[in-house]
């Protein structure tokens, strides 16, 4: 077992903070949450989303009314897209500066609630940037409170502290975590979820999955991330084919949701390393989703990884792959079986499907070195990183493993 090579005279931080509300009709929440902010002599509150999700899903209606009744001016900013930018960031404080907002309330995935973390650090922090904060120019201390209403099984961004944002004109994203941006409060209501579609639901799930394989096997991980990444697993691989077949079966969005949660708290008490640190050029020079990006990279990902973590990721990849012994020596093994369980979802493509030659490889790892922000990823994987290996995860990603 995977616990009996466990280092237990190294000592690790464990991380859970702030109160997560879960289960159906947890959106009704945000009226006593909004009820303390006003105790609290908060009179307004940026809300930042994205274009459409927060009102389709319901969120928005009900904390709308909930404002309205504690007599809390709400600010929207709905302007937030995939892989947020600083200026988007700065745009978003800069409506929060002109309510004097005293708390933030993100609705939305993964985009808008690190939107929002990132804008309730600048409020908090007059003079400072979105720049300032992402090419890590201060420490910020403090943060105005946090809300933040998840409306993805995917990031687990409303439970840990980590934000993601895209440094504007550099086109490279940027990583900061720290403790004044875990929200106070989140909120996962599987119905808000309902009306995710297939493809959606496929990309969030991954992601999750993607996540905690990392954080299990970063050299940063402790035995609560590994124990939260065998469970994350075993519910994305029951409830996630649940949800393709019946969108609205609140039970299996309800194992996604806490599937997710876990996931963002694994990721909380460790680190993500190669899959998402080789998954941003993808997006820079293909523009692929990035849970499409995750689901290509990461059957590589786990072939290059099992030698060194083999007793972990036997024991975290048990209910995907079920024969797995925690031999070194089972690494393909390892790859191919997580690489067929996600064409099992419908997600079948591969690198040379999006239009990715051979060629292009050599411009990923150009990428991969020159990027500043992803060193610190790369220094936490298991395995010794090189542009040789680099390269040997594209190039694998490029077709079906055989």
């Amino acid at each position: 077992m995977w616990d009996d090579c466990c280092d237990y005279n190294m000592v690790r931080e464990v991380r859970v903070k702030g109160i997560a509300y879960l289960g159906v009709g947890a959106i009704d929440k945000i009226d006593p949450i909004l009820g303390s902010l006003k105790s609290e002599g908060i009179t307004a509150v940026l809300c930042v989303c994205g274009g459409h999700a927060y009102r389709a899903s319901g969120a928005w209606d009900k904390a709308e009314a909930a404002a309205l009744r504690h007599g809390i001016v709400l600010a929207l900013y709905n302007r937030v897209t995939p892989s947020p930018t600083t200026d988007t960031v700065d745009d978003a404080a800069a409506l929060g500066r002109a309510i004097n907002a005293g708390a933030v309330l993100a609705i939305g995935g993964g985009s808008p609630l690190d939107c929002g973390k990132s804008a309730a650090i600048l409020l908090a922090n007059p003079g400072k940037s979105a720049e300032d904060l992402f090419c890590f120019r201060f420490t910020p201390q403090k943060a105005l409170p946090l809300v933040a209403v998840n409306l993805t099984h995917g990031t687990g961004s409303e439970v840990n502290r980590f934000a993601v944002v895209t440094v504007s004109g550099r086109s490279h994203r940027s990583i900061v975590g720290h403790d004044c941006m875990y929200p106070r409060y989140a909120i996962d209501d599987p119905a808000l979820m309902a009306g995710l579609s297939a493809e959606q639901s496929r990309y969030v799930s991954i992601n999750a999955f993607c996540r905690v394989v990392e954080a299990a096997t970063a050299t940063a991980a402790n035995p609560l991330a590994v124990t939260l990444a065998r469970e994350t697993v075993r519910l994305v691989h029951h409830w996630l084919p649940v949800a393709l077949n019946e969108p609205e079966n609140l039970k299996a969005r309800y194992g996604l949701c806490l599937a997710a949660l876990q996931a963002g708290v694994a990721f909380d008490n460790s680190h993500l390393h190669l899959a998402h640190a080789l998954e941003q050029p993808l997006g820079r020079f293909r523009n692929l989703p990035h849970g499409m990006r995750l689901a290509i990279l990461l059957p590589a990902v786990i072939g290059a990884c099992y030698a060194v973590r083999p007793d972990v990721l036997a024991h975290v990849l048990g209910p995907v792959a079920p024969d797995l012994r925690g031999l070194p020596e089972e690494a393909a093994k390892a790859a191919r079986a997580v690489e067929n369980w996600i064409f099992s979802l419908g997600i079948t493509q591969k690198l040379l499907d999006w239009g990715v030659q051979e060629f292009d490889v050599e411009e990923f790892c150009n990428f991969v070195e020159q990027t500043p922000s992803l060193g610190l990823l790369l220094s936490v994987a298991p395995v010794s990183v090189s542009r040789q290996l680099v390269a040997r995860i594209y190039t694998e990603s490029l077709r079906p493993m055989m």
